[in-house]
């Protein structure tokens, strides 16, 4: 019951957290960012945000520092549109699993490109 509860409660800080960054937040370092996961510990006190960002190494940094900056005005809102008793500390990462996916991708469209020009 609980870990079905814990799932609920990571999409539904995942879905807010989204919405906040995207309409709430007015900092010019924020790039183009996805919330692409929430992993949230079983006690509710903690949730590792995973994020992408399209951008350079430098502007994927600067929108961290902006979020990090920005993580007491976002738990505030996010208790308010959540109404949970304690609102999670919230701690972000970067997912880097798109990006491994597109190298992947890459890799595998020039093997095909080499085995057809033979």
């Amino acid at each position: 019951m609980a870990k079905i509860r814990v799932g609920r409660v990571s999409e539904q800080i995942k879905k807010e957290l989204s919405q906040i960054i995207q309409t709430e937040l007015k900092d010019p370092r924020l790039g183009f960012i996805t919330v692409t996961g929430v992993e949230t510990t079983s006690d509710l006190s903690q949730a590792k945000v995973y994020l992408s960002v399209l951008g350079s190494d430098e502007q994927r940094e600067d929108s961290l520092k902006a979020l990090d900056s920005a993580t007491g005005f976002l738990r505030s809102e996010l208790g308010k549109r959540m109404k949970l008793r304690h609102t999670p500390v919230l701690v972000f990462k970067f997912d880097s699993s798109i990006e491994y996916g597109s190298r992947i991708e890459s890799l595998i469209d020039d093997l095909n490109r080499g085995n057809e020009s033979k």
